[in-house]
């Protein structure tokens, strides 16, 4: 059961028999990669308690004061999950990110009758053809040569019933791929028109032609984020004769709807792809979501025979076996990253690729 500070540190003292069961600094490593969090938190606001004498797991409520001013009570591990998929300084602070992203309220409307096909009338729609008194799906599909049974055998289980009643093409539903990718959602009307799976989509631009494991040339792969990608790019290929070009592995598995990954540097010859990691301006970056996001990369990376070599700055921790810590690019930190390429592929091996 979930307790206020001072009760879960009252209950702490009594379970562990000492006056104070977790010494100052004993998680400041788990917390130092959330700066943000540890300017929101106010031992005033906490009966006295440091957040580094918190658990980062600790089943207890935190009151938590953002920059604007907002004071919220979270637990620790719903303060660390919060920036989710967006990149807003906003998102650590629930008042903020509610008023960053205003939520629309639609009003319920009345009920216009049926069309003859059986659907129900939208009063929102102006009918373009008065003398064909079916719903706008119905004559949408008179359009292509699709039937309304093959549309809603298209969709999941679960949508297949609500799709049945539809009577328009811009409301979304949850659609099933015929490869077997995840589900997606879509309206009706991208299905229509032959814009379906994101995943077979996005790989018939170069994945779909790459064997499982390959690296290769993707015009998908974003820019660079920072100048130290390309700094350490240059630093490694000072010291190796390997190709550099290829910025992209093919897994077997779908990653955001891709079936390709983008390691900042990916080294063909070696089979290993090397990342550059640094929590960002706002303290958002390869933290709480993002982390878990990064691990799920390299099981994809590692399940096709790859290897990843990250370069985890502070005050983020290592997250692989080879990961390297850093401050910044510099010579001495490109030769760690060679000496974690000798771990894994043999110092033999390497060492055939040195200039």
């Amino acid at each position: 059961m979930t307790e206020n500070v001072a009760q879960w540190w009252a209950r702490r003292r009594w379970s562990k028999a000492l006056a104070v069961p977790y010494a100052v600094g004993t998680y400041r490593a788990d917390w130092q990669r959330y700066p943000v969090l540890v300017r929101q938190f106010h031992p005033e606001l906490n009966a006295g308690v440091v957040l580094s004498q918190i658990p980062p797991a600790a089943d207890v409520y935190v009151q938590w004061e953002c920059d604007a001013g907002h004071r919220f009570i979270a637990t620790p591990q719903e303060q660390r999950s919060r920036p989710g998929g967006t990149r807003r300084r906003s998102a650590w602070c629930p008042w903020c990110a509610e008023l960053a992203a205003p939520c629309r309220i639609r009003t319920s409307e009345p009920d216009a009758g049926v069309h003859l096909c059986g659907h129900a009338r939208d009063p929102r729609r102006i009918e373009s053809d008065p003398d064909d008194d079916r719903c706008y799906l119905c004559r949408r599909l008179d359009r292509t040569a699709m039937s309304r049974e093959e549309l809603v055998a298209l969709a999941t289980l679960a949508s297949r019933v609500a799709l049945s009643h539809e009577n328009g093409t811009a409301a979304r539903y949850s659609w099933q791929c015929a490869e077997g990718h995840p589900a997606y959602t879509a309206t009706v009307e991208r299905i229509l028109a032959g814009r379906r799976c994101p995943v077979c989509r996005n790989a018939r631009g170069g994945a779909a032609r790459v064997p499982v494991g390959e690296a290769f040339r993707s015009e998908r792969a974003p820019r660079p984020a920072s100048a130290a990608e390309p700094e350490l790019r240059r630093r490694i290929a000072e010291r190796l004769a390997v190709d550099l070009e290829c910025n992209a592995v093919r897994v077997a598995r779908p990653f955001y709807n891709h079936l390709e990954v983008w390691p900042d540097i990916v080294i063909p010859e070696l089979r290993v792809a090397v990342e550059y990691d640094t929590i960002g301006r706002h303290g958002l970056e390869h933290v709480g979501p993002r982390e878990d996001s990064d691990r799920r990369k390299d099981r994809l990376l590692r399940a096709v025979g790859w290897e990843v070599v990250r370069v985890r700055c502070r005050p983020l921790l290592p997250l692989g076996p080879y990961d390297v810590e850093a401050s910044s690019v510099t010579d001495a930190v490109a030769e760690r990253v060679l000496s974690a390429l000798g771990e894994i592929r043999g110092d033999l091996i390497v060492d055939a690729y040195r200039r």
